[in-house]
């Protein structure tokens, strides 16, 4: 099997693991949204060793007091309103489930 049909594979399982926990659907098609969790939201997933951000949103939860912790990533020199929102999933879920 080469490199990149086991990067597939396991995308594929973190894909259906999510859905599951998230009580959505796996779409998974090329093009299209990775998990289907109703019309709010569109859920691209990716699966990697190590990202920055990991170190970045160990910040936000040290300083967060009892507070969600939410991270802001801001790339200089481009729009706001580009700008990535990130929380932990277990954050997310409560949320989610808060408009149920």
């Amino acid at each position: 099997m080469s490199l990149v049909q086991k990067n597939r594979r396991r995308a594929k399982a973190v894909e259906r693991a999510l859905a599951k926990r998230l009580e959505g659907r796996r779409v998974g098609i090329l093009g299209q949204e990775d998990i289907f969790i109703g019309d709010l939201f569109s859920v691209e997933v990716k699966s990697r060793k190590s990202v920055a951000i990991y170190d970045w949103f160990q910040q936000a939860v040290k300083n967060a007091k009892g507070k969600i912790p939410l991270l802001i990533v801001h790339i200089t020199g481009k729009h706001h309103d580009n700008d990535l929102v990130v929380m932990s999933l277990k954050d997310f879920e409560k949320i989610i489930k808060k408009r149920s």
